[in-house]
C-alpha cells in the first residue's frame, strides 16, 4: 500500500513539473521568436527598442500614468512586457506623425493597435471613467 501512494505522488509531481516546463518554453519560444531578425535585419523587440528610445523625451509623468492605467487589467507578471510593446506601438505611431509632444489620442491609438481586441472592452470602459468619448476612436478598432 505505500507504495501505490507513493507511486501516485511521483507520477501527479511527474505531470505538474511537465506542464510547468511546457509553459516556461513557450513563453520562451515566444521571446526568442520576436528576437530572430526579419527581411529588414532587425528584430520586433529591435524595432519595439528604438521606438521606445527615440520618443522618450516626448512623454510627461501624466501620460505616463495614463499608460500604466491602461495596462493594469494584465498581470503583475507581464505588465512591464505589455507595458513595453504598447510603448513601442506608441512612439512608432508618433515617429510616422512627427508628433512633437505625447498625446493623449497616440496613446489610445497605439493601445488599440497593440493589444489584442479582448482588451478594447477595458479600454472602452476606462476611457469612459475618464469623460473621453470612445467613439472618435471606432475606426481604430476594427
Amino acid at each position: 500500500m505505500p507504495n501505490d501512494w507513493f507511486m501516485w505522488a511521483i507520477m501527479l509531481w511527474s505531470v505538474v513539473l511537465f506542464g510547468l516546463v511546457a509553459i516556461g518554453g513557450y513563453f520562451m519560444f515566444r521571446k526568442f521568436l520576436k528576437k530572430l531578425p526579419k527581411e529588414d535585419g532587425h528584430s520586433i523587440l529591435d524595432w519595439q527598442e528604438y521606438y521606445i528610445d527615440e520618443t522618450r523625451h516626448l512623454w510627461s509623468d501624466e501620460q505616463k500614468e495614463f499608460l500604466a492605467e491602461l495596462v493594469e487589467p494584465v498581470p503583475e507578471l507581464f505588465r512591464d512586457v505589455a507595458k513595453g510593446k504598447i510603448a513601442g506601438k506608441i512612439g512608432e505611431l508618433a515617429l510616422e506623425e512627427g508628433a512633437q509632444e505625447m498625446r493623449e489620442d497616440l496613446i489610445i491609438k497605439g493601445y488599440i493597435q497593440a493589444t489584442p481586441k479582448r482588451d478594447h472592452k477595458f479600454l472602452i470602459k476606462k476611457l469612459e471613467e475618464k469623460d473621453i468619448d470612445p467613439s472618435q476612436y471606432e475606426r481604430y478598432f476594427h
